[in-house]
């Protein structure tokens, strides 16, 4: 910004009219009005009573910034105690809780279902192999109609990709006529069979539409697992949930064949989070939330389908592979 101009209050004298040269006019000269001391005015416009008032206020800036105290550095010491004041009086959630947050997003309710017409048929066709022939009785009406559906099976998927692919097992979906899947934020969507990996009991899904904030899970390679590390597997078992159960890492490279002895399954996770029928298809993740396996199978010498320890994860890297993802 330009500076305004200065103007001086004091006007200048008029010139004196010139006097010959001579002995009067030269002790005139020196008379008293040339030997009278010249006055200085100081206006408050001047530039020296500006740089008075900056140095003025300057002095007094250093002064207040001097006596003012300097904060102490912090050490390790008031750091250390910081945070034990706020472990005392605040709740931190456990590891499964962040871990359960943290793939919660991501999990799905899977429902299966198949229509009557059909159950009928398969039903029929197995009871003419054994049944014995039946008096006549009154005929009975099926006031649901053939064409019903009727729930076959529920499970649990975990969606990979932000799009709505879902992971899930084989036996969950396995000749279903409609498949249903629930998000997180209660949003229900029909969905397909995109692949399968029938040596692993998997299957990927594509859901028909999704939530507007969908978060994928995030998958962790199992190269670095280890017994004894800390896992939580979320579903919903018996068709309650979403429910978690926390445990550890009981080995890997675990061998499973089912019941019937038609399936072995090989190269598998296994854990002692609780597991049931209906935990089927849900992610086991570390405690990052991080998924590393997709809960496939329970292991159980007796005739009742309920947990007893032992339960078999696919590792993620194969899960993957079936929704046709890179290796890690």
């Amino acid at each position: 910004m330009r500076r305004p101009a200065l103007y001086s209050s004091s006007r200048p004298s008029r010139p004196e009219p010139a006097q010959p040269a001579g002995p009067a006019s030269s002790a005139a000269a020196e008379g008293p009005r040339a030997a009278a001391p010249r006055r200085w005015r100081f206006s408050p416009s001047s530039p020296a009573w500006l740089w008075a008032a900056i140095l003025l206020l300057a002095t007094a800036l250093v002064a207040s910034m001097a006596l003012r105290p300097m904060p102490r550095k912090l050490t390790q010491e008031d750091i250390n105690r910081a945070v034990m004041k706020t472990m005392e009086t605040q709740v931190m959630p456990s590891e499964y809780a962040r871990a359960y947050d943290n793939v919660r997003p991501s999990v799905v309710r899977v429902v299966s279902y198949i229509k009557k017409s059909r159950l009928k048929t398969e039903e029929q066709k197995l009871l003419s192999k054994t049944a014995r022939p039946k008096p006549l009785g009154p005929a009975q009406t099926d006031v649901t109609g053939d064409d019903d559906e009727i729930e076959n099976g529920v499970g649990t998927g975990v969606v990979i990709i932000d799009k709505g692919v879902i992971l899930t097992n084989l036996h969950v979906v396995s000749g279903a006529d409609r498949i249903k899947v629930i998000f997180h934020d209660g949003l229900e969507a029909t969905a397909t069979v995109t692949g399968v990996q029938a040596e692993n009991d998997l299957a990927v899904l594509q859901a028909s539409k999704i939530p507007d904030d969908m978060i994928a899970a995030t998958m962790r390679s199992t190269n670095d697992l280890a017994p004894g590390d800390k896992v939580l597997a979320v579903g919903f078992p018996f068709g309650i949930g979403p429910s978690a159960s926390g445990g550890v890492v009981s080995g890997l490279g675990r061998v499973f064949r089912s019941p019937e002895g038609k399936q072995e399954m090989k190269n598998l996770i296994q854990f002692d989070a609780a597991a049931n029928p209906g935990n089927s298809g849900g992610p086991l993740v570390t405690m990052d939330g991080e998924v590393v396996g997709i809960v496939t199978a329970i292991l159980n010498p007796t005739s009742a389908r309920t947990f007893l320890g032992i339960g078999f994860a696919v590792p993620i890297e194969n899960a993957a592979a079936a929704a046709g993802l890179p290796p890690f």
